[in-house]
């Protein structure tokens, strides 16, 4: 009789501790959409990403080199895909040590690294790779050398990451040892609150620096053609300062026939602006439409922490809480509220020059319907009319995913 008396108080005591579990777990759940509708800026962390890959974590993680071996050996045994998804989204540092003052670390020996000041506050990391067949010429040159270098007969990429990471990241470098290969300059940058550039980011900041980096090249490039690459977020900025550099250019059209002499002069240097085409590789239509139709399911992998670990965190918070009441109010709205738009599909309807938009149909991250609607809206816009719009899908057995297009041997013929 004891013995069942202590049995019952067991299960009721296992009950209770259970029920408490429940209970929490449900509080949090219903707590979290609160927080993230009183605190926007919650929002435009997971969107960004810029913090887990800052400068400061870097020399941290340099300061404990154990710090990858402890990951490896920890009680939760973390899974090795898992770890891999980590390293390669920027959650851990790899390798954890980069120098960004250091290109050459990352094998690129025909690189220099420059800082560039947007604003008063404001200071930018910018590496720029001369194409490969210089590499030797490159040598122990300074960034006066690499500045002239780009008026040399050959044209110009600026490329404009996406969250998570540096321009140091794996298959950035990847991309950038490509297109060098193909005879290209190629210029990049992090935005400001990125690696270790200083300030804090925003969709209007990283707009305007990507803004400054292209007068820049601009004003040493002569006439050489400058393209403007965006990958994933970097879409986004993309698209906003192309728009901006057209509508800068047609609003001096409009003021040209009034103006005199040098005046004169002055505004046609402008109507060049615009660059000679626009390349979008994983694009979106605006960043609200991203965060609602990514299927957690399809998130980077298939361990179970893989939501946690794209590039897209927002999209796990958005998945987990499709179906809960207001879910456009708590989540959605506060995006907007924190002016992060990153509408492509409005600035499409704006931009006047080439357009190519390159998108794999296994893209874990955004969409490929994304990519292909985006192109169904830029088509038949009247500001193509003159240029032509081209959208190449690269098949799922390929593999190329959410950043790994630059493997594609077909990419040198696209470009051309």
């Amino acid at each position: 009789m004891r013995w069942k008396r202590g049995s019952d108080i067991r299960r009721k005591s296992l009950w209770f501790r259970l029920r408490k579990i429940i209970l929490c777990v449900l509080g949090f759940y219903i707590a979290i959409p609160f927080l993230v509708k009183l605190c926007p800026g919650i929002q435009a962390k997971l969107i960004f990403l810029n913090f887990v890959m800052s400068q400061r974590l870097a020399n941290f993680c340099a300061s404990f080199p154990l710090v990858p071996v402890i990951l490896s050996i920890a009680p939760f045994q973390c899974p090795p895909a898992t770890l891999t998804s980590a390293f390669s989204c920027g959650l851990v540092r790899v390798p954890y040590f980069i120098d960004l003052k250091k290109p050459q670390d990352q094998g690129l020996n025909h690189t220099c690294n420059y800082y560039l000041q947007p604003e008063d506050d404001v200071t930018i990391g910018v590496w720029h790779t001369i194409p490969s067949i210089w590499w030797k010429n490159a040598q122990g040159k300074d960034q006066m050398w690499y500045e002239d270098a780009l008026a040399s007969n050959h044209p110009i990429i600026l490329y404009l990451h996406g969250n998570a990471g540096t321009r140091g990241g794996d298959h950035r470098v990847e991309l950038y040892k490509v297109l060098s290969s193909l005879g290209y300059h190629v210029v990049t940058f992090d935005y400001r609150g990125w690696g270790d550039s200083v300030g804090t980011p925003s969709e209007r900041g990283m707009t305007y620096d990507a803004l400054h980096v292209f007068d820049w090249i601009k004003a040493r490039s002569g006439d050489n053609p400058v393209y403007i690459w965006g990958h994933s977020l970097g879409t986004g900025v993309a698209t906003n300062l192309v728009r901006r550099l057209c509508e800068r250019g047609s609003s001096e059209v409009i003021r040209a026939p009034w103006r005199l002499g040098l005046m004169v002069i002055s505004v046609f240097a402008y109507l060049e602006t615009p660059p000679d085409a626009l390349i979008l590789e994983s694009p979106f239509t605006n960043i609200r439409e991203e965060a609602k139709s990514h299927p957690f399911s399809v998130a980077s992998g298939s361990h179970p922490f893989s939501g946690l670990l794209s590039p897209f965190p927002l999209q796990l918070l958005t998945s987990i809480y499709r179906y809960f009441p207001g879910f456009d109010w708590f989540f959605l709205d506060p995006i907007t509220s924190s002016g992060i738009k990153f509408a492509n599909d409005e600035n499409v309807k704006h931009i006047s020059c080439p357009l190519l938009i390159l998108h794999a149909e296994d893209d874990p991250v955004v969409p490929f319907h994304l990519g292909r609607k985006l192109y169904n809206i830029a088509a038949p816009s009247r500001s193509f009319r003159d240029f032509k719009v081209q959208f190449v899908p690269f098949h799922s057995d390929l593999g190329y995913r959410h950043k790994y297009i630059y493997k594609s041997p077909e990419l040198p013929r696209i470009l051309r």
